[in-house]
């Protein structure tokens, strides 16, 4: 396991499990605000880099908004820098975890109801089409289900959001085109029963084939 843990009290952090002694580490992404923040870790595997990510979720009006928007600003042009280096070297990139933006009406239930809050503001959106139409990456789940609804990912915690289903995919696997053209199938890791939900966010799990 390698870990990136939050200096800030109260955050969890992110980590990758592997079953390989990855080769290089990385902790954070070079922008000095975020160095301790617990929100990015990468490892290179073989001809893969794997990166784990915990986007700040933001809250309209708020210096959490302030920050979500400013890591946005600070990670975008990482990733395109990223893109190119793996590339150049032949590796494959893919950065898991929680992206905390639903980016289309069919990534919410309820996506009406919520064009003004954080996690589907038009900024935040449009944000992520530039992940996928600029630094040229691939949303995994959505290409290989374009039609589907969902598969959500997070549900509230409040009412019956999760027996209702009314949920949100902002938990995803963006990759570099060539890995994801690997991807045979995808599912969320979602619980049986509210009871048996162990976080307010379920896993997604993704099946690549071999080169």
């Amino acid at each position: 396991m390698v870990l990136a843990p939050a200096s800030a009290r109260g955050r969890a952090g992110v980590a990758v499990y592997s079953r390989e002694e990855p080769e290089d580490v990385r902790v954070g992404f070079g922008d000095a605000e975020f160095e301790g923040s617990g929100r990015y870790v990468e490892v290179d595997l073989g001809g893969l880099t794997v990166g784990s990510l915990y986007l700040p979720s933001g809250e309209v009006g708020t210096e959490r908004q302030l920050e979500k928007e400013r890591f946005m600003e600070a990670f975008l042009p990482y990733l395109v820098k990223r893109r190119r280096e793996v590339q150049e070297r032949g590796r494959e990139l893919v950065v898991c975890g929680d992206w905390n933006i639903a980016h289309a009406e069919v990534d919410l239930k309820n996506w009406r109801n919520n064009r003004r809050n954080a996690g589907f503001l038009p900024q935040e959106r449009e944000w992520l089409s530039r992940v996928f139409d600029e630094a040229g990456y691939v949303d995994v789940v959505r290409s290989l289900y374009p039609e589907q609804e969902g598969p959500y990912t997070w549900w509230s915690y409040r009412g019956r959001a999760f027996d209702n289903d009314a949920g949100w995919r902002i938990d995803l696997q963006v990759a570099t085109p060539g890995l994801a053209a690997r991807a045979v199938s995808a599912r969320v890791e979602r619980a049986v029963e509210h009871g048996s939900r162990w976080s307010d966010h379920a896993p997604v799990t993704v099946r690549y084939g071999a080169r």
